[in-house]
């Protein structure tokens, strides 16, 4: 086997690896960069000849693994885009949502090669879906010679997959993102217990231990108590959240505390396309017995939508709670500009429930200390850091000790380090070569052919 990773950099980013088995090509994921805008967005396509693949493999509907797909079917132009059923529902939308924020991009940065497809092309991808059922094999034949592939429940988000490949005596397990506990809204992944000769996994909390004593329940524990106390004091809490996913499990999170009198009747506001989605996830949770939301939840929180005008040094003219996408407070995003308006108040509090980075306004906010002033660019405008601010590690990744345990299970010859910063493959790395029989580790150089 042969792999190229086509991500230009190691990190989570633009996600795709050139696959190369017997005489099979094919892409597994096409992402685009969260940090970056334009082409230089975009995976090392350039590398791949016109109409050069058999297909392309999709894990799941997050923008750093299909960001990048509409641009790539466009040069391969017959091959088949292999997803889960559910992946196949969400992903169109996902791509539709993207062409709107290039739209935007292209008059706040002035970037003329937006937007990078068009609408039209997400309806062309979309007709050469093809849907895969969770553990049944699918075999492929290509002069003569048989590939098969099985995909796996893998936890992370509605219909994101890990994905077994066979071909002749070898065994490939690709974890794509994985998340192996049990979230509220979602089954954790569901993998084979069988051998492979090479497991390629991702890498993301590598570099991120929880510390002792900490757990998903006391993480939501303190997640819960923060919102209370923040509503009892009669302050706004702002919960920014990733649209597919993430809005889905704080919304069923606040209404288990609901029920158990952990918090307060307050007001809840929702916006944005993790609202829009929610819809989906009803028509997949009534199909898919792991997906596990359904709109009712709405219902039972009295959700509104938010028609308030926000602005920068105004708090909301109505206090409660606002889950408002994005979950990194990406600039000009309605968490973004509500945090401008609550900023500068003690009474209130911006909670985020998972991973920011560093580099973007959210990763930015929770480096500041209290006291300082926090400076929004996009919106002109500066606030004292009097909020409460807080990060609450409710990550929908794999503990790095329950993804080495699995690799390890797995007593591969080869493991293929991805989806991570050079910390996080650094970590895996020394404690793979710890194993009894330490494994031939790979973090392959962006570009270059790595022959596993």
């Amino acid at each position: 086997m042969q792999l190229t990773d086509l991500n230009p950099s190691r990190d989570i980013g633009s996600n795709c690896l050139l696959v190369e088995l017997g005489p099979f090509r094919f892409i597994f994921d096409c992402g685009m960069h969260p940090k970056k805008a334009g082409l230089g967005s975009l995976p090392m396509l350039s590398k791949l000849a016109d109409d050069s693949v058999d297909f392309i493999l999709i894990t799941h509907a997050h923008l750093d693994h299909i960001g990048g797909l509409t641009v790539a079917a466009r040069y391969q132009r017959d091959c088949p885009i292999l997803v889960s059923a559910p992946t196949q529902l969400l992903l169109p939308r996902m791509l539709r949502n993207s062409v709107g924020v290039m739209l935007r991009q292209r008059d706040e940065l002035g970037l003329s090669e937006l937007p990078l497809f068009t609408y039209g092309e997400v309806e062309r991808v979309e007709d050469r879906l093809r849907p895969m059922s969770f553990g049944r094999p699918y075999v492929f034949e290509k002069n003569g010679d048989r590939l098969e592939i099985t995909f796996f429940p893998a936890g992370h988000v509605a219909g994101a997959a890990g994905v077994r490949v066979v071909h002749k005596n070898e065994r490939v397990f690709f974890t794509g993102d994985t998340l192996f506990a049990d979230l509220l809204t979602l089954v954790g992944a569901r993998y084979p217990e069988e051998d492979f000769d090479t497991v390629v996994t991702e890498t993301t909390r590598g570099a991120r231990g929880r510390p002792p004593g900490h757990t998903r329940k006391t993480e939501t524990d303190r997640f819960i108590a923060a919102i209370a106390q923040t509503l009892d004091g009669g302050g706004s809490v702002l919960v920014p959240v990733f649209a597919l996913g993430r809005l889905q499990e704080v919304l069923s999170l606040v209404r288990e505390a609901r029920r158990a009198r952990q918090l307060p009747e307050s007001l809840i506001f929702a916006t944005g396309l993790g609202l829009d989605l929610v819809d989906y996830f009803d028509t997949l949770s009534q199909q898919h017995p792991s997906i596990r939301f359904r709109r009712r939840v709405l219902q039972d929180l009295n959700v509104q939508p938010l028609r308030q005008t926000l602005k920068p040094g105004r708090e909301p003219g109505q206090r409660g709670l606002y889950i408002l996408s994005s979950g990194m407070m990406v600039e000009n995003t309605p968490s973004y500009v509500l945090a401008a308006g609550l900023l500068a108040q003690p009474h209130n509090a911006i909670l985020f429930a998972g991973y920011c980075d560093p580099e973007t306004p959210g990763g930015k906010l929770l480096a500041t200390k209290p006291g300082e002033k926090f400076t929004f660019n996009a919106l002109q405008y500066v606030a004292p850091m009097k909020a409460r601010v807080e990060r609450f590690d409710l990550s929908a990744h794999a503990e790095r000790e329950e993804l080495l345990a699995f690799v390890q299970a797995r007593h591969p010859r080869n493991v293929v380090l991805t989806h991570g910063d050079p910390d996080a493959r650094a970590w895996f790395a020394e404690a793979l070569a710890k194993m009894p029989k330490a494994p031939r580790v790979i973090d392959p150089v962006p570009g270059e052919v790595c022959k596993v």
